[in-house]
């Protein structure tokens, strides 16, 4: 008998606690940084880059935490599955989540490495290069993965980054496996192209075998097929996938489902200030569209209204209530 229904989305991803300043070229520059990508770093390292950033904003995030946190804020029902340690950044991170109304049950780990944080450099033109210590984040495994919270969601958000310790691939195919024999579907996101350059066979496996709703932007889609046009990737990924929602920054985005494509606009925006989270928050306004019956290319457009708000501002979480706003702008 299947589970009853409670969630309209479960997240499985990392649970971080975001470090946000600004940053120069220069800054980049000489501390080595490629613009624009998120690399991974040690205890050391977070350390001393942390000391040498500037001002910052600190607010609970991770890509899947934040595209909850949009559906949340869209007025849907939403679980949470990551791993936190039992320290102060780990008690900030549970309550911000809970706060907003989501289901966040996972035991925090003991004895472990710190509570996650990523720090992130944000500059001028509103890119932002990403430093991400894991910390507790790789103790995540199959036993943190609840079988009635899975099998009680309509679908399964899978974060890509996640994809790098080596437990938590088992807790995603745990996951993958409950919800569809719950009969709900599963979605990934692939998070950077970074990520996709280190994964991406494992990625193709499950993007062509166990995934339903994939999520990439330009550049992960094209690096997840090795080509050079996003026409091509475009052409391959309707192969592979059910259906797949790609951003493309100021050009929008583009919704294919087999023969079916959707172009849609990006939504305006009166000034683009930081563009963290900004992925995060379109899979938050596809998922709400799409499971409300709005159709694939309302889904869009909700999702690049969700964007548009998310690179208004400094961090990745809603500084609006997106119900509201959605509303108002689909009225």
């Amino acid at each position: 008998m299947k589970a009853q229904q409670k969630f309209d989305v479960v997240g499985i991803g990392n649970a971080i606690v975001d470090v946000v300043a600004r940053a120069d070229d220069d800054t980049l520059r000489r501390s080595g940084l490629t613009k624009g990508s998120m690399e991974l770093i040690g205890s050391s390292a977070a350390k001393s880059r942390y000391a040498q950033m500037g001002p910052a904003v600190e607010s609970s995030g991770g890509s899947a935490a934040n595209t909850i946190a949009g559906l949340a804020s869209l007025g849907d029902r939403c679980a949470f599955i990551g791993k936190i340690a039992d320290d102060q950044l780990g008690a900030v991170f549970r309550h911000d989540i809970r706060s907003l109304g989501v289901s966040f049950d996972t035991p925090a780990a003991c004895n472990s490495a710190p509570t996650a944080r990523c720090l992130i450099l944000v500059t001028p033109d509103a890119q932002r290069t990403m430093q991400t210590y894991l910390g507790a984040c790789v103790e995540l495994g199959p036993d943190d993965v609840d079988a009635n919270v899975i099998g009680a969601a309509r679908v399964t958000y899978l974060e890509g980054y996640l994809w790098d310790p080596p437990r938590a691939k088992k807790a995603f195919l745990k996951a993958i496996e409950i919800a569809h024999a719950a009969g709900h579907l599963v979605s990934l996101s692939l998070s950077d192209a970074f990520c996709v350059d280190r994964h991406r066979s494992d990625f193709l496996e499950l993007v062509r075998n166990h995934v339903d709703l994939l999520f990439a932007n330009e550049q992960e889609i094209t690096s997840l097929y090795e080509v050079d046009s996003f026409d091509a990737a475009l052409q391959a990924v309707r192969k592979d996938c059910r259906l797949a929602a790609l951003t493309r920054s100021a050009k929008g985005s583009v919704v294919v489902a087999g023969d079916e494509i959707h172009v849609v606009d990006a939504e305006p925006v009166a000034r683009v200030v930081d563009t963290t989270g900004a992925g995060d928050a379109y899979a938050a306004g596809f998922l709400h569209g799409y499971l409300h019956g709005l159709g694939l290319a309302r889904a869009a457009r909700v999702g690049g209204i969700a964007a548009a708000e998310a690179i208004g501002h400094v961090g990745a979480r809603p500084e609006t209530l997106l119900k509201a706003l959605v509303e108002a702008k689909l009225a």
